[in-house]
């Protein structure tokens, strides 16, 4: 800790998205007289091009900074897949020696690569969780969570889950007061606890050319139904286990889990376009009764269907 202040080492991969390293750059940078200091640093000094074409960034520190850092944050980076080895190694490095490690949307790629998320809860962008989860099965993926603490590893969904998780970071240091100021800056949100869910599209389903993936245009066809997987494994043609395993596969949930998340993404949908009261919506997506609804709504949208018709839709919510 130089000068006794807790040393933040951000990693920017090629391709960085602009608004991931923006955040710990403003929470933990640029804050003269905070607890924290900051280098930027990547596996070759120079210039680091960003997502989007133009914009790059000049980076003056190799890898080497991580041997100073108490914690280190990768930020999302664009068509996430395992870095270099180069990379790997020296996040594994670090957090051999005891350095937090953290990611950011998309980052979770490189820290799972380094095998930090091995036997681990983490998370990501919404958008990416499938690809993490069947590119590391040993990684328990939880897309609907803005960020997860498992102590000294954390991850983050995308861009603002990243300001939550960072501002959580502050308050596991030095408590809510600080965290609060540094909210209060940002004009942020003080606190958004990691359980909230992010807002995710519906699910998305494998090629239309791969194996079952007939069955899930026709789940998503007939989510107001009562939906086995038995009933999914018959319209796939194949036995119930060879369909679990296929759902693993390729979307890192069992078909359950899968056709929640599918009933879920429907209501959302009915929600910010329509103006069905909460009972027509449950019937719809096949949630049964409107306290149904509701109460699996809240538990894995992270807000009751009136507050979430507020945010997204100006049509009063109506109730049956």
């Amino acid at each position: 800790m130089p000068g006794g202040k807790h040393q933040v080492v951000v990693v920017a991969l090629e391709n960085v998205l602009a608004l991931d390293i923006g955040i710990p750059v403003q929470v933990f940078g640029s804050w003269p007289d905070g607890p924290y200091t900051l280098t930027v640093c990547a596996e070759r000094p120079g210039l680091v091009a960003m997502h989007g074409g133009g914009p790059v960034l000049s980076v003056a520190d190799g890898l080497d900074a991580l041997a100073t850092a108490d914690t280190v944050i990768v930020p999302g980076y664009l068509e996430p897949d395992a870095p270099s080895a180069a990379v790997s190694a020296a996040l594994a490095e670090a957090a051999a020696r005891g350095s937090r490690m953290v990611s950011i949307c998309s980052g979770a790629f490189a820290l799972a690569a380094a095998g930090l998320l091995d036997g681990r809860r983490a998370t990501t962008h919404w958008q990416y969780a499938g690809a993490l989860a069947k590119q590391y099965p040993r990684v328990t993926v939880q897309p609907e969570a803005l960020y997860i603490d498992e102590g000294q590893v954390l991850t983050s969904g995308g861009v603002t889950a990243g300001l939550d998780l960072c501002l959580h970071l502050v308050r596991r240091d030095h408590g809510n007061r600080l965290a609060n100021q540094r909210a209060r800056l940002l004009v942020a949100a003080p606190h958004r606890t990691g359980g909230q869910a992010q807002f995710m599209d519906l699910p998305v389903h494998p090629d239309p050319d791969d194996g079952p993936a007939p069955v899930y245009e026709w789940a998503l066809r007939n989510l107001h139904q009562r939906l086995t997987v038995d009933q999914l494994a018959r319209q796939a043609g194949m036995s119930r286990r060879t369909l679990i395993r296929r759902f693993h596969a390729d979307t890192g949930r069992p078909p359950m889990r899968w056709l929640l998340d599918a009933r879920l993404g429907l209501g959302r949908e009915l929600l910010e376009t329509s103006d069905l009261t909460v009972e027509a919506v449950a019937r719809r997506c096949g949630l049964g009764t409107p306290a149904n609804f509701r109460t699996l709504f809240k538990a894995h949208v992270g807000v009751p269907p009136r507050v979430y018709r507020e945010t997204f839709n100006s049509t009063p919510l109506g109730e049956a």
